[in-house]
């Protein structure tokens, strides 16, 4: 039987193109598996305007730069990449079939490397202000860079709480934020703020009240949260834990057959050399399976 002429067959596709997904695309394609990768959209990743933690880079790499050159190597050896938004994942006798873009996929095995998207407060000028590295989202990555300045963040509840006591070790000049009224949760060094008090000038953020300078940081950490992109995966069966992460064995593989996941979609740790390992051990599982192992 003919396959229809819209219908596009791999041994493996790879949703997602941030650090996860290039790096188990690179590592399939070193093994001559008929790899695709499905890119839909900017990498949380690209955010970063200058990393110091990912290994081999002791003088930094830029988020951009860094996802170039992941492309450029899983291209090097046949990774195809393409762009499109996966609308619907079904496992089918073969393995599964993907909808995306208008168009079908199959393969007999796919990595869900979709990570997370940041909840956002709505800031003026909240995206330059991220790739000037005066917004920062992750504490783990970049804390060490802001040694002894003045830290403000942005949260609600006990996210924020976790992340003052960790950036403290950092810097004792540590404000936490919350827009609207204290709960009965929040701490009662937890300073209210309303949506418009917080402005970002001449490299400083600058908190607001009435026309009045009430303080100025050096940073502004945001402690809003994430959501998990693992609605094709649950869409499915597949296990999460209490906090919408997938639930993988010691390969990578989801509780569905076939079905592996690296990276931010997995645990909540959100780091560069994580996916990137997650990514590997994944690839290789996905190999042995091909092979039958």
């Amino acid at each position: 039987m003919t396959a229809p002429p819209d219908l596009q067959t791999f041994e493996a596709v790879v949703i997602g193109a941030g650090p996860a997904g290039l790096t188990a695309a690179t590592y399939l394609a070193r093994f001559r598996r008929r790899v695709l990768v499905l890119d839909g959209g900017p990498s949380r990743a690209a955010w970063i305007p200058e990393s110091h933690n990912t290994p081999g880079f002791p003088q930094g790499v830029r988020g951009a730069d860094l996802l170039s050159r992941l492309r450029t190597q899983a291209q090097e050896f046949g990774a195809i990449i393409q762009a499109g938004r996966v609308e619907a994942l079904e496992a089918i006798p073969t393995g599964f079939r993907l909808e995306a873009g208008g168009g079908r996929i199959e393969a007999a095995t796919v990595l869900l490397a979709t990570g997370v998207v940041d909840r956002l407060p709505g800031i003026p000028g909240l995206e330059a202000a991220i790739r000037s590295s005066l917004v920062r989202m992750c504490p783990i990555c970049d804390a060490y860079e802001a040694i002894d300045s003045r830290i403000a963040i942005l949260g609600d509840g006990p996210l924020a709480e976790r992340e003052a006591r960790f950036l403290r070790t950092y810097s004792q000049d540590v404000t936490v934020l919350q827009f609207g009224e204290a709960t009965e949760e929040s701490s009662p060094a937890v300073v209210s703020i309303g949506a418009d008090d917080l402005k970002f000038d001449d490299q400083t953020i600058v908190l607001r009240r009435a026309g009045d300078v009430m303080a100025r940081f050096d940073h502004l950490y945001l402690a809003l949260g994430c959501a998990i992109q693992s609605d094709l995966a649950v869409s499915m069966g597949a296990r999460q834990d209490e906090t919408g992460s997938l639930l993988v064995d010691g390969h990578q593989m989801s509780s569905v057959e076939g079905l592996y996941a690296a990276g931010d979609v997995v645990r909540g740790l959100n780091q560069i050399s994580v996916a990137a390992g997650e990514a590997a051990i994944a690839a290789a599982a996905m190999h042995n399976r091909l092979r039958g192992f």
